[in-house]
């Protein structure tokens, strides 16, 4: 997926020689994928974007790892998308509760599947 010219200018964006992002992790790619898609869907701007990321990692300050990079990504885009309303705390705290709970759930090396620790259990 090229970049858009606006994301290939943020700092600390690790990039192939096609210029793709490249991730240690599938939830960093996930995480990624998610902000440009909401972003096409019209729900911020990539200055919006910028401002709630830039935020982010300017309040971990100038000694942070840059192993941090995505979890800043993670919370900018959980607050942005509660900031613009497409998701309430509430509801983000529930999904990130489901999807904690379906991971504990889940044997080592299995994709994690919503609901995977209710299999099983009676009703």
């Amino acid at each position: 997926m090229p970049l858009p010219d606006d994301l290939k200018r943020l700092p600390g964006l690790t990039v192939d020689n096609a210029e793709e992002p490249v991730f240690a992790e599938p939830w960093q790619a996930q995480a990624f994928a998610m902000t440009v898609k909401l972003n096409e869907q019209g729900l911020f701007t990539w200055t919006e974007w910028a401002e709630v990321f830039g935020a982010e990692i300017a309040a971990a300050g100038p000694g942070d790892s840059a192993e941090n990079y995505y979890s800043h990504w993670l919370a900018a885009l959980e607050k942005i998308v509660e900031a613009k309303g497409a998701l309430s705390r509430d509801e983000r705290l529930e999904r990130k509760d489901a999807w904690e709970r379906a991971a504990n759930a889940t044997p080592h090396g299995q994709p994690i599947e919503l609901g995977a620790e209710l299999k099983g259990q009676p009703h």
